[in-house]
């Protein structure tokens, strides 16, 4: 079956980029503001951090990664917010000129929760662990994270479940031993506390630095719009530094854009996202290296070769960006790397 990546890449290669055209338009695979740091982006339109970087920025909704990037290929849009190892995939077929220049969300806030009585991850061998499906990303990089935290994997009862609201209420029903959440899916149990949390977000991206989405540009739009790129990188970064020193900031933001969610869980989200921001722009070299190691083990690079940083990456206009506003040492996360 033909990879849908590799279909798009058919597409990109028959469509031209129109003329730039005012506002600068941000392609994003949300319908609404999203519960996690990528909110980023919306909250910054909220909160007027685009007009004060002097640019005018309209968002195009799509769902999913495949669809941002045909709007993008097709002159839908200036930016898209897409996925790693799409863009990797179009890279290393050798005809995309898009690059990353931003990543507002470097990780998905997962975490590893298990049943009362199991203390630590040590205790995990043996036991059973929920996913997604087999060869799933869930199941991929939990693996990954579990192995760099000394257990060994061919010893657990991988159990395929689905979905990660599945997989919890599977973990409280006692079906299953442990699995791999999302922060949101944990503080939407009616009862988080009843499930220990052994890895938590953070303990998670550092045992696996995967960067899982990034914003990514045409090269005509860096050649003729690069300022308008440079203003769009300055407001998500100046946002998610205000989010970094304030979280109850973004807890009241999140108030306004999803006035759906009780206030109680966006204060807990804030403080569970305290060291999740892109505060540095989100694009570090060693991070991103690790992630193309990891993303090129997948079996959709299966006869690829794996693409240089420089093939899907152009850190120039955040470096522009940090030149001017300074580089954030102080939260201890995003640290920069080049």
């Amino acid at each position: 079956m033909k990879s849908p990546v590799l279909a798009l890449f058919a597409l990109g290669a028959l469509v031209a980029l129109p003329a730039a055209a005012d506002p600068f338009r941000l392609i994003v695979s949300d319908l609404e503001t999203p519960l996690v740091p990528n909110s980023v982006m919306e909250l910054a339109q909220q909160g007027g951090y685009f007009e004060r970087a002097g640019v005018e920025v309209t968002f195009v909704r799509v769902q999913q990664t495949p669809l941002a990037i045909a709007a993008l290929q097709a002159g839908e849009g200036e930016m898209a917010n897409i996925s790693v190892d799409a863009l990797m995939q179009l890279a290393a077929r050798g005809g995309t000129d898009l690059r990353a220049v931003l990543s507002p969300n470097k990780s998905l806030p997962f975490l590893i929760a298990a049943a009362e009585g199991i203390e630590t991850v040590a205790d995990l061998e043996g036991r059973s662990f929920g996913v997604g499906r087999l060869g799933s990303l869930d199941h991929s990089l939990s693996m990954t994270v579990l192995q760099r935290a000394g257990v060994a994997v061919d010893r657990l009862d991988i159990v395929s479940l689905g979905q990660p609201n599945v997989r919890a209420q599977a973990l409280l029903a006692g079906q299953i031993e442990a699995t791999t959440m999302s922060i949101g899916t944990l503080i939407s149990l009616p009862d988080p506390e009843a499930v220990n949390v052994l890895l938590d977000a953070d303990a998670y991206y550092a045992a696996a630095p995967v960067v899982t989405k990034v914003n990514a540009v045409p090269q005509a739009v860096l050649d003729t719009r690069r300022a308008e790129v440079e203003a769009v990188i300055e407001a998500l970064v100046l946002a998610s530094r205000d989010f970094a020193a304030d979280g109850a900031s973004w807890a009241s933001a999140m108030a306004e854009a999803r006035p759906d969610v009780d206030r109680d869980d966006l204060d807990q989200l804030a403080t569970l996202y305290a060291q999740s921001w892109s505060v540095n722009g989100g694009l570090q070299r060693d991070e991103l290296e690790y992630t193309a190691s990891w993303v090129a083990q997948s079996e959709d690079f299966q006869g690829l070769d794996l693409p240089s940083l420089e093939a899907w990456v152009d850190f120039g206009p955040l470096d522009a960006v940090l030149a001017r506003i300074g580089v954030d040492d102080s939260a201890g996360m995003d640290s920069l790397s080049r």
